[in-house]
């Protein structure tokens, strides 16, 4: 059984700035924040059916298993999680 896993601390940087990637325009609000993302709890108001594109590991298995190992692919989304959480700092 594989040990990588996707550890997301729960910040939201992810969900504040889906202006930044074209893929997630139909979730923009307009903002570039999820129109689901609940700022008082800093949570997905879907997070049990969020769609696809917003869960790392279905993501991995749909498309980018053929790409990347899931070590590889967990690693990238790290470093993106993490340029992220320095631009919403920025803000």
């Amino acid at each position: 059984m594989n040990s990588y896993q996707f550890n997301c601390s729960k910040c939201g940087s992810c969900c504040k700035n889906l202006h930044l990637n074209e893929l997630y325009k139909e979730l923009d609000r307009g903002d570039g924040v999820c129109k689901y993302f609940d700022e008082k709890t800093n949570r997905c108001k879907i997070y049990s059916t969020r769609p696809d594109i917003c869960n790392v590991m279905n993501m991995y298995e749909i498309h980018f298993n053929k790409y990347y190992s899931l070590k590889e692919y967990i690693e990238l989304n790290e470093k993106s999680c993490e340029k992220l959480k320095i631009i919403n700092q920025k803000k």
